[in-house]
């Protein structure tokens, strides 16, 4: 082998490495060597071997490696390289064995072949397809940028790959190449690509929302040839400052075109354009997808990968983009591009629509800035948004969703005068989106209500508190415990300050955190808040009111945690009778006590029982809520448990996979409600004897329960001896 130069000292290459014989040096860099290799054993075949520097701790980086090799196992995606081993070296070296892919980085091959822009965003909505795939397989890639994302052609057709995935988590703390180790804290990452969040001293509250912002800046790369803060250009320990801070504040894209000057004609080449058509095609539409995904606030960006692509894709086919503020002038704009031919046929009713809704929001304005009408106007579009709850609208999601959208773009555009008004609106709003299950825009617009409040009113308002329980609530059915606890923890302190700790506005507040312990497993604190709180009920309710019976249920729920479930099952009948009585027939709510109560009796054994509740909420859950509803998959979920109990395999594997599709859709990718059923599936698969197919189901379930809910929580714990048995049944060791 030729020796070659690292540093200020010569490295001698070796001739071999375990099962591989060295073929060539493809690069070094800080974290160590990648060389092209040749497997000499029964499969012969080249990968690209990564050889990490000596000095870190061996043991260490192979243990972690070898866990994360086992999620990356999961992962099958013609997008991503395949991880296939990792050993160390003679001299204890830990190194790891990738599929080898001899391809360009994205940027790289779209300037050298001239790709234009239309064809950089199919390359782009490729990378976003894969990235989906590994974030539902619960792997989060940690530092997206060009170099790992490499163009391959395969029949003259460009095939984008992505490389290291899961690597960054592998070595941990360490340092991989190009990344920052400073007193910022041990950052995993590179640092242009690098999310606020990835930025933090301790970098563990990281989720795939973090390669959503990488996919911005690369996105935004692609789109106009630089980067949008180039930490060369203002200092590195500067840019990280303002990385932690969430204020970089990169120009739009077209900005950014437009001050290129003479660059740009470079650039607009290479995209076989010219500079002005280049600038009138990022301009709009893409600006917004691009700032998008770049949200420092993550709450804000796409909440998935194929979100960011849906939009690309809308923006290929001039559809509307879910990025930009919709307006009714907008969407017409979009229709006039994709049917050119019905514009003429069509225009005299476009101008009376756009007319009519211009004298509307005028003559509407007039009333708002009236106080004496603030009232009438307050109740008319309150009555507005109740026409998409659920518990109101009885399933008519679709025509309640667009109802929904169009008050909410009135009240951002046109109460801006009036705060108060305004958020309390918003919280309106935001409640219903929140009924439809739209967790991510009920939780954005409600943070959104927030802020208005706290400017208008004060940080201690009691119209606060009342928001922040409403955040509280969202926060909880999407999963994020730290979130919930944190805002029903404050809205509690201002209303035991404002109406007292024994208040029916303090017992509403306690109710929720009693919801939260229930689902955190915490049993004794959920006992010690629903005794309370019914206690304050008893007080100040009536013995038919509607929150005494979810009152009821909580503590209902507590017991049954607890395996007291001959207490359970009183007190949850009781809270049915409450609300048959109060709330009629078709209400969200009596269906919610219906399935906790199947859940009741499939822990007592009582499956018929069970299968008969279920099947009672299932229709009443679809026929108010909608068939994609979170609450759907979580009764189809619960449906599939017990068809399995019952041997009805079929109707089992059909409900457990109609909800994960659902869950997919609506949920983070680390829910918990997700975990429960692929754990199910998997418990089926496994008594089916698919044990191939249920184990990666396990994996994943076990894996969303350890980050979400502790390594050793019960949930982690079942599934875990549920991975046993499937090992036993296997005839295989125990995991």
């Amino acid at each position: 082998m030729t020796d070659s130069k690292s540093g200020p000292e010569w490295t001698e290459h070796p001739e071999r490495l375990g099962p591989y014989r060295i073929v060539q040096v493809l690069g070094e860099g800080a974290m160590g060597t990648v060389y092209e290799a040749e497997e000499t054993g029964a499969m012969r075949r080249r990968v690209a071997l990564k050889v990490i520097r000596a000095g870190l701790d061996s043991k260490e980086v192979i243990a972690r490696f070898e866990a994360e090799r086992q999620t990356l196992a999961l992962m099958n995606h013609p997008g991503i390289a395949k991880v296939l081993s990792a050993g160390t070296t003679a001299t204890g070296q830990p190194y790891f064995a990738m599929e080898l892919v001899r391809g360009l980085p994205i940027t790289e091959y779209c300037d050298l072949h001239k790709r234009t822009l239309v064809q950089r965003l199919e390359l782009f909505i490729a990378v976003c397809n894969a990235v989906q795939h590994a974030h539902q397989k619960g792997v989060i890639h940690r530092d997206i940028k060009p170099s790992n994302l490499l163009v391959t052609e395969q029949d003259d057709v460009p095939q984008p790959k992505i490389i290291d995935f899961g690597i960054a988590k592998a070595v941990g703390p360490q340092l991989t190449e190009g990344t920052l180790i400073t007193q910022w804290g041990q950052a995993i990452g590179t640092p242009a690509y690098m999310s606020p969040e990835q930025a933090e001293t301790s970098g563990t509250d990281v989720d795939t929302r973090a390669d959503i912002y990488s996919l911005g800046v690369v996105l935004y790369e692609v789109l106009v040839g630089r980067l949008p803060v180039d930490p060369s250009d203002v200092g590195i320990h500067t840019f990280f400052v303002r990385l932690k801070l969430r204020e970089t504040n990169p120009p739009l894209p077209s900005a950014r075109l437009n001050a290129l000057g003479h660059d740009s004609k470079g650039i607009a080449a290479a995209r076989r354009t010219n500079p002005g058509t280049l600038r009138g095609d990022v301009r709009g539409d893409l600006d917004w997808v691009v700032m998008k995904a770049l949200e420092p606030d993550r709450a804000r960006r796409y909440p998935t990968a194929a979100a960011l692509a849906t939009d690309l894709q809308h923006y290929l086919a001039n559809e509307p983009v879910s990025a930009r503020p919709p307006s009714a002038l907008y969407r017409m704009r979009k229709f006039v591009r994709r049917h050119r031919g019905l514009v003429a046929a069509v225009s005299i009713a476009a101008a009376a629509v756009i007319g009519g809704a211009v004298m509307s929001a005028l003559a509407w304005r007039r009333a708002a800035r009236e106080a004496a009408a603030a009232s009438a106007v307050t109740s008319f579009l309150v009555d507005l948004f109740k026409v998409s709850d659920p518990g109101e609208a009885r399933g008519n999601q679709v025509t309640a969703r667009e109802i929904l959208d169009q008050g909410a773009r009135r009240i951002r555009h046109e109460l801006t005068g009036e705060p108060v008004l305004q958020g309390r609106l918003m919280v309106t709003m935001g409640t219903v989106y929140r009924s439809l299950g739209l967790y991510p825009s009920a939780d954005s617009l409600l943070r959104e209500a927030l802020r208005v409040q706290e400017r208008a009113s004060g940080p201690n308002d009691t119209s606060v508190a009342s928001t922040l329980s409403a955040l509280g609530y969202v926060a909880l059915q999407r999963g994020d415990y730290e979130s919930a606890e944190r805002d029903y923890t404050r809205a509690l302190a201002i209303r035991e300050q404002a109406f007292g700790p024994n208040s029916v506005e303090a017992a509403s507040t306690l109710s929720g955190l009693a919801a939260l312990r229930i689902v955190q497993g915490r049993n004794a604190q959920a006992e010690s808040l629903s005794v309370r709180v019914l206690a304050i009920d008893d007080k100040v309710r009536g013995p038919d009111d509607a929150q005494t019976a979810n009152d009821l249920v909580h503590l209902a729920l507590v017991y049954w945690g607890e395996g007291r479930l001959t207490e359970a099952e009183p007190l949850m009948r009781r809270a049915l009778a409450i609300q048959e009585r109060t709330l009629g027939a078709d209400h969200p709510d009596i269906a919610a006590t219906e399935n906790d109560l199947g859940v009741l009796y499939y822990t007592m054994g009582r499956y018929d029982d069970a299968l008969a509740s279920y099947e009672r909420t299932l229709a009443s859950f679809e026929r108010t809520d909608g068939p994609d509803h979170p609450d759907v998959a979580s009764v189809l979920s619960n449906l599939g448990e017990t068809y399995w109990k019952l041997g009805r395999y079929p109707e089992a594997e059909a409900s457990f996979r109609r909800a994960l599709a659902i869950q997919e859709k609506s949920l983070a990718a680390l829910n918990p409600a997700t975990a429960n059923t692929l754990n199910g599936l998997a418990n089926l698969l496994r008594d089916e004897k698919r044990y191939a197919d249920a184990e990666p189901l396990y994996r994943r379930a076990l894996l969303i329960r350890v980050r979400t809910l502790g390594e050793r929580s019960p949930d982690a714990d079942s599934t875990r001896k549920d991975m046993a048995e499937l090992a036993r049944r296997e005839g295989k060791r125990t995991p």
